[in-house]
Formats: C-alpha cells, sequence, structure tokens
C-alpha cells in the first residue's frame, strides 16, 4: 500500500467544505482509516455549501459519515474539540499524515504559533513536533502579510500550504473538476493513488504522433 494507512483529516471554518468531502470519500476508496476532525464553524460553510448536514453528537456524525462514504466500520474515527484522550493528541498514537482541509487562516495562525486551544490545534501540534507531514489547505483571498508570515513560517518547519487553487489545464467542465483537481493534488503529496488527475505530461503526445 503506498501512502500512510491512517490520516487525520481536519475540516475548519474556510470556505471549501467540497473539498473536506471529497478527500474523506477518496481516503476511504483507497482503504485508508481515517481520524475526522470538525470545528463548529466548519459544521456551519458546510451546510451553506454542500447539502450535507452533519449530526450534532460525534458517535451520530460517525455513523453518519460511515454511511455516506459506504466506510466500513470503524473505519472512519470522528472525535470532538476536546477529546484530549484521543489518538490524535498524542505522539504515540497521532497517525503518519494529517491534513487540514479547508484551512481557515485563524486555524493557520494556532498552529504556527503552536497554540492548542482544541483538538485539531493540538492533533496539529503533534504532527509537527513528530516531523509528520502536514499539509494545509488554506482558502482566503487576498492573503494578508500576516497570512503570508504564518505561511512562510511553517513552510520552513516542513509544513506543505497547498491553497485551494484549481488549475485549467485538464479543462474542467463542472465544479466537481475543480475540486478534483485539489484533491488530487492532495493524494499526490500522501502517494496515494488517484485516477481524478493525470501527472503533468502522463498524456502528452510528441510532435510525431
Amino acid at each position: 500500500m503506498n501512502g500512510p494507512e491512517r490520516i487525520t483529516l481536519a475540516m475548519t471554518g474556510a470556505s471549501g467544505a467540497p473539498y473536506g468531502l471529497r478527500l474523506l470519500d477518496c481516503l476511504v476508496r483507497e482503504d485508508r482509516e481515517v481520524h475526522f476532525l470538525i470545528s463548529r464553524a466548519a459544521q456551519l460553510v458546510m451546510a451553506t455549501e454542500t447539502d450535507v448536514a452533519l449530526p450534532p453528537k460525534v458517535q451520530m456524525m460517525q455513523a453518519f459519515l460511515t454511511e455516506y462514504t459506504g466506510a466500513a466500520a470503524g473505519q472512519i474515527k470522528v472525535y470532538g474539540k476536546e477529546d484530549w484522550m484521543s489518538p490524535v493528541a498524542s505522539g504515540s498514537g497521532a497517525p503518519a499524515a494529517m491534513v487540514v482541509v479547508p484551512c481557515s487562516t485563524g486555524t493557520l495562525s494556532a498552529i504556527a504559533t503552536g497554540a492548542c486551544n482544541n483538538l485539531i490545534e493540538r492533533a496539529a501540534d503533534v504532527t509537527l513536533k513528530e516531523r509528520r507531514q502536514l499539509i494545509l489547505v488554506p482558502r482566503e483571498a487576498p492573503y494578508s502579510s500576516i497570512h503570508l508570515e504564518h505561511m512562510l513560517k511553517l513552510s520552513n518547519m516542513g509544513v506543505t500550504i497547498l491553497p485551494a487553487s484549481p488549475g485549467f489545464y485538464h479543462q474542467p467542465q463542472t465544479i466537481d473538476d475543480l475540486v478534483d483537481f485539489v484533491v488530487a493534488r492532495i493524494l499526490n503529496l500522501l502517494n496515494i493513488p488517484q485516477d481524478m488527475l493525470p501527472r503533468w505530461g502522463e498524456h502528452h503526445l510528441s510532435s510525431d504522433e
């Protein structure tokens, strides 16, 4: 199996809920164990941007997402914002990789400054201190100097900053195509197989063909 078997997926309150939901679906299809975290703001954004309304309770949310994605029992594990006994809160139990998508600039700031006011921030802090893979997908426009300074600081620490900026060279026809572009880039970084977007040059024809 390529890429990590266990992944922490966090969703925070920036625009871009379809990215997080699509990534969750792809990870389930690739038989990954997903430790799922979501902020209250992200739940509000999701209700605005999609037709998905998550239940408020952790156990109900876990059951809902399991059915929604067709995951196996126990494949998706949902934790509350103050579940300090969860595996993601400790370096001895956390997955090898974490993705925050979408990543609000507030969450980005908290991660850059080492704040651990909730489980999402603590999970990112653990990922950093254990030198594991951390991918942040911000969706803001324009970026302020504060945002850019925090991104540079995190990038210098080994964090991948992947703005939710879809390309157009694959000639997207739908919004789903644009979502898939960003999600495919995340999966490529995780070294997890995906068939949504060919890598640059894979289908290039030479002038002799």
